[in-house]
């Protein structure tokens, strides 16, 4: 294979080029300039909100929220324990105490009975993870938030352009949360979106990631602040990238369909299914094999192959830092981690590409 595979590298092109050199040219480089608004604006016109708030990652969105929706010390948020641990810090920022949930074995998200069984009178909110761009069973979900009147903040920091009965994840719950990280679907090199069914919650926002500065007073702030603004630079970056967004999930749909036809098929591996009523933006793509010693094997072969990949995410409850904390399920997580393939999905692959990692594949289960 002489062609380059990458596992979740950015599309950077000429359009990118231009507009940072705009930001560049117009030495408007850190948190002041007009690229923040405009980003802003044109992420809430694609998700179909009144507004929205960058800030400077997926992390700092899901602690600002939290935060925001008052959750501190004595509470308790669910979370699912197959994630990120980006998912699950932001709830020790604020004090609070994460309770985990397992996941479903078919659509790897949050186990609904898990969920409910977690609920305690100290849970405040729960944190929906939309894991690798596919939709959680939002309609369950919300259902259970309301019967005990908990905060939902959608963690969908791997999931822009995923739709739940169209639509667009993050737009369900109380807040919403994305991540435009170097690796994710679009991306502002580092950067984050937080969005609201609240506007004087999110107007709040805004004012808590510039440090809490009263810009009528000078110098003065009634808050405690953060430095959780967003730059010029990566706001311009963003804004070449949403524009591209369409064309970025036509090709992550593409790359996911080839596997799922070639692969699909193989009796000794699963991929991850979705809700009837879900619309995944497949920001990876990623197989599950049926042990744990067929998983290492494969390992080998697509490393000495050329092709980039890597594990399904560890049960974050396993950690050191959250070794005392509540969990709630079975093992299915611990199943995925040890037996999980994230294969390559980069909107820098050509369909070639895809298709010589799914033939070493296919030939691995042939041998």
């Amino acid at each position: 294979m002489s062609e380059k595979l990458y596992l979740d590298a950015p599309n950077i092109g000429d359009l990118e080029k231009y507009y940072l050199n705009q930001a560049v040219e117009s030495t408007y480089i850190s948190t002041v300039g007009p690229f923040v608004d405009e980003f802003e604006l044109n992420c809430s016109k694609y998700l179909g909100v009144e507004n929205s708030v960058s800030t400077n990652s997926g992390t700092s969105a899901l602690h600002i929220a939290l935060h925001e929706l008052g959750i501190g010390r004595g509470d308790e948020v669910i979370v699912p324990t197959l994630t990120f641990v980006a998912s699950v810090n932001p709830v020790i920022y604020c004090g609070a105490e994460p309770v985990f949930v397992d996941v479903d074995i078919k659509t790897w998200n949050m186990d609904i009975t898990a969920l409910e069984k977690a609920i305690s009178a100290k849970t405040k909110a729960i944190i929906p993870v939309h894991l690798y761009g596919n939709p959680c069973d939002m309609d369950q979900i919300m259902r259970i938030a309301d019967k005990h009147g908990l905060y939902v903040v959608e963690d969908a920091t791997e999931s822009l352009g995923a739709k739940y009965h169209d639509m667009y994840t993050g737009t369900i719950g109380d807040m919403g949360c994305f991540s435009f990280n170097g690796n994710k679907t679009i991306t502002t090199g580092g950067g984050g979106l937080v969005i609201s069914k609240y506007r004087e919650r999110l107007k709040h926002i805004k004012y808590l990631v510039n440090q809490a500065k009263d810009y009528g007073v000078e110098m003065y702030h009634s808050e405690i602040g953060f430095n959780y603004r967003m730059t010029n630079i990566s706001a311009a970056l963003g804004i070449a990238q949403l524009q591209r967004l369409k064309e970025f999930l036509q090709i992550k749909k593409n790359i996911h369909h080839i596997y799922n036809k070639e692969l699909g098929s193989i009796s000794n591996i699963k991929l991850q299914a979705q809700y009837d009523e879900g619309d995944s933006s497949w920001w990876f793509t990623c197989i599950l094999m049926d042990d744990e010693r067929a998983r290492l094997q494969l390992q080998d072969l697509l490393q000495i192959s050329g092709i980039p990949f890597r594990r399904i995410f560890s049960p974050v409850h396993k950690f050191t830092p959250f070794k005392d904390c509540r969990f709630s399920g079975g093992d299915n997580a611990e199943t995925l981690y040890k037996r999980g393939i994230c294969l390559p999905s980069s909107t820098l692959n050509s369909e070639e590409g895809i298709d010589y990692v799914c033939q070493v594949i296919k030939r691995f289960f042939q041998c």
